[in-house]
């Protein structure tokens, strides 16, 4: 089937740095209060969404991020020119050359800004930019900057969605295309699945899954499911054993990352489950990074039996994300098919 990709360019485009998830949140809940039973947002600003299941002895959690990584205003100096820290992690040259919009009393476009090569020495040329080589430049005086800008704004980077083929390019792939996948899984889903089912939009994931670990917490779930982007190096000069995953060969089944080694048990119904409806999947082994699967896996009481769906994406924290419309789809139909078939598989420790 065909993605709603109107919808996805509508999640991807919103605004939401970690701690600042006021609009994206806005966002998510016109789209999936409609699909489910119940919804709140909890007092970090996680949205839980739950879907109603035939019986309530256990719980399955699905957490996707809602948050971008961005950057938050620290100074500005007599020249009206704007300092900032990271939230989220960077590496420095993706700033280059890059647009930004800083959220203060009203929106505002502003360019990444550094010294310009033709003034750089010899030894600068052959250095790799800081964080703090960087400013942004609005274009305007000191005190027109104060009229709209202050201290502690949030600012995110702007780049529309576009397609490129059998693929979708943006910012911010990483991770509004897993609130897009549990939007429309949610839709998707039987009436009665046989568990309750918690979909969760969490919050500050990029700056430590804050959101998730809180969720975990509260819900205490049975099973765990995380929802993110992985990497996909399937590039030129890429050796065959540093890809971790491939753009268009299906959705990543995650067997660990950094942060959490996904149950032995989840891994195995995953991959049967693929199996049994046909849908196309690959290995995920990042030595690197972490999700919300490490959050959801061990701060309810008892632990939950956790694993991952991860979408392959090309390019990952900068403004060109590159995902399969594809992998997407597949991975809307992994997540469903999991959710739906809970009970039929012996969950027993062997």
């Amino acid at each position: 089937m065909a993605i709603n990709v109107k919808l996805l360019k509508k999640i991807c485009e919103a605004p939401g740095v970690p701690g600042y998830e006021t609009k994206i949140r806005q966002l998510i809940l016109k789209e999936v209060t409609p699909l489910v039973d119940e919804v709140s947002v909890d007092n970090i600003g996680n949205v839980i969404a739950i879907k109603k299941g035939k019986s309530e002895k256990k719980k399955a959690m699905v957490a996707a991020h809602m948050d971008e990584i961005g950057f938050i205003v620290t100074h500005i100096d007599d020249k009206g020119f704007v300092r900032f820290t990271t939230l989220g992690g960077f590496d420095p040259k993706t700033l280059t050359a890059q647009r930004v919009i800083i959220h203060g009393k009203k929106d505002i476009m502003g360019v990444m800004g550094t010294k310009p090569i033709h003034v750089m020495s010899a030894e600068e040329r052959t250095k790799m930019p800081k964080t703090t080589d960087f400013y942004i430049d609005l274009g305007m005086t000191k005190e027109e900057v104060e009229k709209v800008v202050s201290v502690g704004d949030p600012i995110t980077r702007e780049r529309e969605l576009i397609e490129m083929g059998e693929c979708v390019n943006c910012k911010s792939i990483d991770n509004r295309v897993s609130v897009f996948i549990l939007i429309e899984t949610l839709r998707k889903m039987k009436k009665n699945p046989p568990y309750d089912i918690y979909g969760v939009f969490t919050v500050q994931e990029e700056v430590g899954l804050r959101g998730a670990n809180v969720a975990a917490h509260g819900i205490d779930p049975d099973f765990g499911f995380g929802l993110d982007t992985t990497i996909a190096f399937d590039l030129p000069g890429a050796q065959p054993h540093e890809k971790v995953t491939s753009l268009g060969e299906g959705a990543a089944i995650k067997i660990l990352d950094a942060s959490a080694i996904c149950d032995y048990r989840m891994v195995d119904y995953m991959k049967k489950t693929a199996g049994k409806y046909k849908i196309k999947w690959q290995p995920e082994l990042l030595t690197a990074g972490g999700t919300d699967t490490a959050g959801i896996q061990r701060m309810g009481k008892q632990g939950a039996i956790s694993g991952a769906v991860s979408i392959p994406t090309r390019h990952l924290h900068q403004v060109i994300e590159m995902a399969s419309k594809k992998d997407i789809d597949a991975c809307i139909d992994l997540l469903g098919a999991c959710l739906n078939d809970l009970d039929k598989y012996d969950w027993a420790h062997k």
